[in-house]
């Protein structure tokens, strides 16, 4: 039997690459937040999530002229 394209694994189709040396530092750990930090930044997540902020648009060059 004949393999045809849609039998071939593309994600194995080359070998994976080493794993970057960055990605194993032996470094401080970091410490654990505290209950009252997670809470505070679920809260803020939340609110973040209701009212996302606007995108502003970059002023025009006759704005700023106008505004100094």
């Amino acid at each position: 039997m004949s393999s045809t394209r849609r039998d071939v694994d593309h994600a194995l189709a080359y070998p994976e690459p080493p794993a970057s040396p960055l990605w194993h530092r032996d470094g401080p750990q970091s410490r654990p937040i505290t209950p009252e930090q997670q809470r505070r930044n679920r809260e803020l997540l939340a609110l973040a999530q209701k009212y996302p902020t606007r995108i502003r648009s970059p002023r025009s060059a006759k704005a700023l002229k106008e505004a100094s």
